[in-house]
């Protein structure tokens, strides 16, 4: 009877985690690109001194 309970509480639990995992990405919303002026940053120190951080240097860096 014991065993019964904890199987049924945990069931329960794993099932609750899965809805509340897929709501969450459900209502991720989608960042804005260059919100806070991050995209056209100017790089102000090492190699790329003065340049503009933009989407190709980014992508080069990774």
């Amino acid at each position: 009877m014991r065993d019964l309970k904890h199987l049924q509480s945990n069931a329960a639990k794993l099932a609750q985690d899965i809805k509340e995992k897929a709501l969450f990405r459900s209502q991720r919303k989608a960042v804005n690109t260059g919100a806070n002026g991050t995209l056209e940053y100017t790089i102000k120190e090492g190699v790329n001194k003065s340049k503009i951080a933009d989407a190709q240097l980014i992508k080069n860096k990774k």
